[in-house]
This record gives structure tokens, sequence and C-alpha cells, in this order.
């Protein structure tokens, strides 16, 4: 099954510099340690195990344009050809 996952410039050192990469899973779970096999540390930047597995707080994860806190979170189901993109929440501004 390959999934695509777009890749934010901050995560590009993880994949040698490429925005896209291709995965395999049943679920964003899966997905992510999947990934974690070919880009060694990646998966560690998006999901903290010290919070039981969820998504990083400040990491957003689309499946095909939908927000995935609003499925199933890091159990969101998965079928081949999906897309998935990772996006840091960005913040700041004037105070």
């Amino acid at each position: 099954m390959a999934i695509e996952v777009r890749i934010p410039t901050i995560l590009r050192t993880y994949t040698g510099g490429q925005k896209a990469v291709e995965g395999g899973g049943k679920t964003l779970a899966e997905l992510f340690a999947d990934l974690d096999t070919r880009h060694t540390g990646i998966q560690s930047r998006i999901v903290d195990e010290a919070a039981g597995g969820e998504l990083r707080r400040f990491v957003n994860v689309y499946l095909n344009d939908e927000d995935v806190r609003f499925l199933d979170g890091i159990n969101t189901k998965l079928t081949d050809g999906d897309n998935v993109t990772i996006l840091p929440a960005v913040a700041g501004g004037m105070a």
C-alpha cells in the first residue's frame, strides 16, 4: 500500500531534503512507524510517546486535506493512494 506523505521543511533533514516520501500502513500510527524505518527519528518528532503515542500537540496532520484530530487521530485508517500532510503549528505575531 503506497501512501504519499508531504514533509514540512523543518522535518526534511530526516528525509534527506525530500519534500514527499512514500510509506505504508493501515493506520497513521503504522505509517509513522514505517517511515521511521527509513527516516530514523522522524516518528519521535510527530508522535509523543510520553502522551500515550498521540500526535504531538503542535503538529497538525491532514489526511486528504482533512484534519485527523477530527477523525480518529493517530488511529485514523488509511487506504492505498491516500495523501498525508504533516504541518507544524505556527504561532507568533506582534505583541
